[in-house]
């Protein structure tokens, strides 16, 4: 077996996560596991854990073993195994924090994209002067070079909104976010101007939540789902203060779909949101 991984990906992680849920509902110790390949039971436990990676063949005898009969997920946990993508964002490695290269890893793989945002316009919208203003306002104060670094990414990230894979993307956002001025007026108002620009495209839509919207109580912090190649691998995020979180229990996925439609449901449908920030953007 090659050797461990010094520090596993987010996607390696939830690879070994899965693997071991499908060990934990065929009621087999990672033990029996072991035996079924004729491993250690730590090879088995460095594979759950992300530390190494598993070739097709093994993961293939561990599904059968486990008896999943699931192909579609079977085959995504398939491809999980043997990508060995190496995206533009690796030349952040060891420059930026992992989270946001795990983040990115997630948006390039995704099937669909959806964001709740309350007090910023959402990354993937964002201009390039209204990210340099949100990381500039972080504290402790980030150097000038680390700034800009972070705001290269951010760009960088839009690939999938206006690269040559587009995936559907769904943002909600809260009238405060759109207007809260990280920056000065004119920042705000490119800021506005860009988002009816990415609005108008099919594959984005864009719905607000006013202020006035009459018992909203929908949610209470930002999130962001992205989909699987199966819905069981459908991947959310929040952010906390000591960086964004990821989650993939399913109770929880659920949990936060459901939010997602109801604040969804809760706000103005696309043309309406238009006109809003349209209004907003004239009042600048």
């Amino acid at each position: 077996m090659a050797g461990l991984r010094r520090e596993p990906t987010a996607r390696q992680l939830r690879l070994g996560v899965e693997l071991r849920r499908l060990r934990d509902a065929a009621g087999l110790t990672g033990r029996e596991a072991a035996a079924l390949l004729g491993v250690s039971s730590t090879q088995i436990n460095q594979i759950e854990s992300g530390l190494s990676g598993v070739s097709e063949k093994r993961l293939r005898r561990l599904a059968i073993n486990y008896a999943c009969t699931d192909e579609e997920l079977i085959e995504a946990l398939v491809t999980w195994a043997t990508d060995r993508t190496r995206g533009w964002w690796e030349e952040y490695r060891e420059r930026l924090p992992t989270p946001f290269l795990d983040l990115v890893e997630l948006e390039h793989h995704s099937t669909y994209r959806r964001d709740v945002e309350f007090l910023f316009v959402p990354g993937l919208l964002q201009t390039e002067e209204y990210a340099r203003a949100a990381f500039s306002s972080r504290v402790p104060v980030l150097p000038e070079d680390e700034v800009e670094l972070r705001v290269r990414h951010r760009m960088q990230r839009k690939v999938v909104l206006e690269g040559p894979a587009l995936i559907p993307y769904e943002a909600v956002i809260h009238e405060a976010a759109l207007r809260i001025r990280l920056g000065d007026r004119a920042t705000s108002r490119v800021q506005l101007a860009r988002v009816l620009e990415l609005s108008e495209a099919n594959h984005i839509t864009v719905r607000v939540i006013p202020f006035d919207l009459d018992g909203f109580g929908g949610a209470w912090s930002p999130m962001m789902l992205a989909g699987g190649a199966v819905p069981r691998l459908d991947t959310a995020a929040r952010d906390a203060p000591h960086g964004t979180g990821f989650i993939d229990s399913e109770a929880q996925l659920d949990v936060l779909r459901t939010l997602f439609r109801r604040v969804e449901a809760a706000s103005l449908d696309p043309t309406r949101s238009r006109d809003f920030i349209h209004r907003l953007a004239k009042e600048l």
